[in-house]
């Protein structure tokens, strides 16, 4: 009996563990200077102004703190106005792919699943039936991760509803596995949305579970991201941002926004769906500064985070490393301050997330750009709060 009660003692305080906040501190305790950081405000209060963004958050943490985290505008304008919040939940679109994604399959090379030079076709027979241009250069794993697969940037989601109805996740594949290739796998850098859909596939083959299953119990409930979800529970979908306004005049709220995940994959894809807070990207961000464990619960090893984060060998001219961007042409939100360790990952929604393990520092900006309608480049501003934050740095 009372060795029973040790265990329940045991399992609580672990669970209390798990649900521990990062630290919040002022600037000056992770020697950022405040005065500088608080041009970001200016910044993004413009943005809203010149109706490049509605709302955003702001959250910049350090050495595993939190120093700056502000909301700024709305998080819906239509059909009514609601403040944006600090725990705003955001529809994180292509951070889904380094998030869930690659995380997924880099958990998986840890346990001994997977190696990145693995043929594709290894795990989906599918891309097996593949009878066009390069068909004898096989695409790996490290091509999907770095795109550089030469699978094309999307699909047409139109033409595959028509074809095969809502959703139809194997009828994408299908697609994806014999549609024509715009190169040779390993010789160019094409970003596209197939390659994170198939590595989707590549996870569920190995281990018998959805992605999002997967991802839910080996990395958000291990770091104790509470407000992490592909499916949202319905006392949640209040709190997110609004995106788009859709043809039909229905606004997304709690939806994920890419059309190929939304129809095609029934909100659980590869390549978006992901719904999140700052806060807890801070935590994941916390989890890869701290080389692969937080709270006591490792979600990857050390070397795996290194491989991870870095270009691979002969990939330079690509700029990208396993799901994460360094020096790609798509790189705009790492600013031009961080250093050449600095490593993130945008979202087509307005999202972003910016690392620099040389600074021990995370940036992450979270906009409804395209609420209410498709309208606004946040490029720029992303790589102005990314200098502000850089500047801060003493």
């Amino acid at each position: 009996m009372r060795r029973l009660f040790f265990f329940i003692i045991l399992f609580i305080c672990t669970h209390l563990l798990l649900a521990q906040p990062l630290p919040r501190v002022s600037p000056e305790d992770v020697d950022l200077d405040p005065q500088v950081l608080q041009q970001a405000d200016r910044v993004i209060e413009q943005a809203i102004a010149d109706s490049i963004i509605p709302g955003a958050v702001l959250l910049v943490m350090r050495s595993n703190k939190i120093a700056y985290h502000k909301a700024y505008g709305y998080r819906q304008l239509v059909p009514q106005k609601k403040p944006m919040e600090l725990n705003t939940i955001f529809d994180l679109a292509s951070i889904t792919k380094p998030l869930a994604t690659a995380t997924s399959i880099m958990i998986l090379l840890d346990r001994g699943y997977l190696r990145l030079k693995d043929a594709v076709d290894l795990y989906v027979p599918e891309f097996k039936s593949y009878k066009g241009p390069f068909s004898d250069k096989p695409i790996r794993l490290i091509h999907l991760l770095t795109h550089t697969s030469g699978l094309p940037p999307y699909a047409p989601v139109a033409e595959l509803k028509e074809k095969y109805g809502s959703p139809a996740p194997d009828s994408l594949i299908r697609y994806i596995a014999t549609v024509k290739r715009h190169h040779a796998p390993g010789t160019y850098f094409k970003y596209s949305c197939l390659n994170f859909i198939t590595l989707q596939r590549v996870v569920k083959s190995i281990t018998g579970q959805p992605l999002d299953v997967f991802a839910k119990r080996n990395i958000f409930e291990k770091l104790g991201m509470k407000n992490t979800f592909y499916t949202l529970p319905k006392n949640k979908i209040q709190a997110c941002a609004a995106t788009e306004r859709l043809e039909n005049g229905e606004v997304l709220i709690g939806r994920v926004h890419d059309p190929l995940a939304r129809i095609i994959n029934g909100g659980v894809s590869g390549n978006a769906g992901v719904f999140s807070t700052a806060e807890d990207l801070a935590v994941f961000s916390a989890m890869l500064l701290n080389q692969g464990a937080w709270n006591g619960q490792r979600i990857l090893n050390r070397l795996t985070v290194q491989k991870m984060i870095s270009v691979p060998a002969g990939f330079e001219a690509f700029g990208r490393a396993l799901g994460w961007d360094v020096s790609s042409p798509y790189n705009s939100n790492l600013g031009d301050l961080f250093s050449s360790k600095a490593f993130g990952h945008t979202g087509y929604t307005g999202t972003s997330i910016a690392i620099d393990p040389e600074y021990q520092v995370a940036v992450i900006l979270l906009t409804n750009r395209v609420h209410p309608t498709d309208s606004g480049s946040v490029v720029r501003l992303r790589s102005l709060i990314s200098n502000i934050v850089g500047a801060s740095i003493k």
